[in-house]
């Protein structure tokens, strides 16, 4: 019987046109039907159950404010009125607009509809309502039977999205939603191998939720865990899905709910272990979390999980505040290399999420005051070593500028993009009032002639960067552009340049990491160039004129990118010459990298000859981005 009554019901809401569930005679027995569904997991009558469910969903998702009729009161008394009551209709069809007992006053309607009217669908007296259809789904998603499982997920998916407030609150209120959510990815991330090959995680299939196919066989034969990973991707998948498209108040709960449940409480300690193969086993799930989540509300929390949300100038006192930032970029100077890559990897694909804090907690918080340039007169200021490098060079004579950027390009004399106001006659060029040629070749003319080998093989030349810098720096730009972001830097006269300047613990990591490229492993220097390269892209004027600009007037004790590069081309000059025919050796370690040549015998300092060859197309990929930077901002300018 009840399996015809739920067939009935849902061809009449599926095929009638009118609205019904208005109507006390539909919504009282609709309601009566949703309670009694997915009472018993695995019943004969399930399928049905599902259907029905599924079709009084697609019903509110076309007319959301019917959602206030499925609110029941707890204390068997209404709360929420549809609009109809709100605005003083006096119909007795829909003035018990929660389906409860027909017995009830004219005085109780009119309190329902003060309640409604004041968008307070629970009372202050301990009183709260019934979501008695996102109880029937939550308990249907326990279903064996994996179709039901997506069906009710789907029915879900569309009550979170209503955008009725009375709904959403009593959906993170008075329903086991949240429970759900994070009880279950914890459970598939706990059925997980306590032992992952990085490699696996990173490069297993995406998995959109409801989609992925059982194959144990199969899977297992891929690798052990296989079947579990896609099981816990799939779940997080449906988890951030159901945030993006939930109310906004919803959609914060059920993220904070996810922060708490299941980032602070499973996977904080699996970060802070001291297991290497732990450490790198969580940090390479971490990284693919951080890859697969797109929510809005679901990102900021986890953000806020991993670097904390303080905005004030980062202190080396200070930087140990928080345990697992602190933790993290640590990790990415490692003692084991893999370690350090995949913890690089992870801060890389972290700053590319379009999340403002991200950027301004790792690195925007330390420069907001550029208290990074030298604040003494010109006259007392010591020589600086960029400037005694800068003198000793004859930038404009270099051979391989010629072809890139002539001398009569547009480019000469044009201001820089990030170029910083005169704070005085005497501290135009040092505040980055610098022709964008002289930029593009700094960096070009860095690593010297007897350490280049770009130039004897094709196709590696400085301009094969320029299409990448072009379309990364354009999709920084479409993400960037809805941030408060100053278009100039900060006033020097505004500054407090009197403030210890600290480039805070990422960058100081960064620094350090690149002043050993000579001497790191060339997977870990790839990887360390790569985040630098993604900061230098970001189009924001303090960072561009730290990392990208060489003329900028250190203060006394600080370092730029820039510097950092010249100390070690400083070292590599004394060390070339210790290296019998070097030059030969370079050029056959770079033709062995891009399988031109193959393995042979061993090459003595192959570190360090790895090492240089990074080196220069750090620097070639460093100019590129300036020149493009500069080119899209003559390209705005009016």
């Amino acid at each position: 019987m009840k399996q015809q009554v739920l067939t009935f019901y849902t061809k009449l809401l599926a095929h009638i046109r009118q609205p019904l569930l208005p109507h006390i005679n539909v919504h009282r027995p609709v309601q009566k039907l949703v309670r009694l569904c997915g009472e018993v997991l695995a019943a004969p009558t399930e399928n049905e159950e599902i259907q029905f469910l599924c079709i009084v969903c697609a019903k509110l998702k076309q007319d959301p404010y019917l959602v206030n009729f499925f609110l029941e009161n707890k204390s068997k008394r209404p709360e929420v009125k549809s609009p109809a009551v709100t605005e003083g209709r006096k119909e007795s069809v829909l003035a018990p607009d929660t389906g409860q007992s027909p017995t009830e006053e004219p005085t109780d309607r009119q309190e329902a509809a003060a309640s409604a009217s004041s968008s307070s669908p629970i009372n202050n007296n301990n009183n709260s309502s019934n979501y008695n259809l996102v109880t029937s789904l939550l308990n249907l998603t326990k279903s064996p039977d994996g179709r039901i499982v997506v069906k009710a997920c789907e029915g879900l998916m569309l009550l979170v999205s209503l955008p009725e407030p009375a709904a959403a609150k009593c959906l993170t209120e008075n329903t086991e939603l949240c429970e759900l959510l994070t009880n279950r990815l914890v459970s598939f991330y706990n059925a997980l191998p306590q032992s992952m090959d990085p490699l696996d995680i990173e490069t297993v299939e995406s998995v959109n939720w409801g989609l992925d196919v059982y194959n144990l066989k199969e899977d297992a034969a891929v690798f052990t865990g296989k079947r579990a990973l896609i099981s816990f991707l799939s779940w997080l998948d449906y988890c951030d899905q159901l945030i993006k498209e939930a109310h906004k108040s919803a959609a914060a709960v059920m993220a904070k709910a996810v922060r708490e449940r299941f980032f602070v409480s499973v996977m904080e300690p699996q970060l802070m272990q001291t297991s290497e193969v732990g450490i790198l086993t969580s940090t390479a799930l971490l990284n693919r979390i951080i890859r697969q989540v797109s929510s809005e509300a679901l990102l900021q929390e986890m953000v806020y999980f991993l670097l904390g949300e303080d905005r004030e100038a980062e202190t080396p006192a200070g930087m140990v505040e928080n345990p697992l930032r602190h933790r993290l970029i640590e990790h990415c100077d490692h003692l084991s290399d893999e370690i350090s890559i995949m913890t690089l990897r992870l801060f890389e694909q972290l700053i590319q999420k379009p999340n403002q804090h991200i950027l301004h907690s790792l690195v925007l918080r330390s420069l907001e005051e550029r208290n990074y340039l030298e604040n003494k007169p010109q006259e007392e200021r010591e020589p600086l070593e960029n400037g005694q490098l800068h003198d000793a060079v004859d930038l404009e004579e270099d051979p391989l500028f010629g072809d890139d950027l002539s001398p009569d390009s547009r480019l000469s004399g044009s201001d820089w993009l990030g170029s910083s106001p005169p704070q005085s006659p005497d501290h135009s060029k040092s505040d980055g009032k610098t022709e964008v040629h002289k930029i593009v070749n700094s960096f070009l003319c860095l690593v010297p002639d007897e350490a280049k080998s770009s130039y004897q093989v094709e196709g590696t030349g400085y301009d094969t960067y320029l299409r990448d810098a072009h379309r990364q720096f354009r999709d920084y730009c479409g993400v960037c552009q809805r941030w408060d972001w100053r278009g100039n830097p900060k006033p020097f006269e505004k500054c407090n340049l009197d403030i210890t300047f600290f480039e805070g613990h990422f960058l100081k990591v960064l620094f350090d990491r690149m002043g050993r490229i000579l001497d790191q492993p060339y997977d870990v220097n790839l990887q360390v160039t790569a985040v630098l390269s993604k900061l230098s892209l970001l189009p924001h004027p303090h960072l561009h004129e730290y990392l990208l600009d060489p003329y900028i007037n250190l203060a006394p004790g600080c370092r730029s990118l820039f510097s950092v590069i010249v100390r070690v081309v400083g070292d590599l000059m004394l060390r070339i010459h210790r290296i019998p025919d070097f030059t030969p050796k370079l050029l056959l370690v770079r033709k062995r990298l891009l399988g031109l040549e193959p393995e042979g015998i061993n090459i003595d300092h192959m570190t360090l000859l790895e090492g240089v060859i990074v080196l220069e197309e750090f620097c070639k990929e460093l100019a590129a981005v300036a020149f493009v930077k500069y080119h899209a901002a003559a390209s705005s300018s009016p």
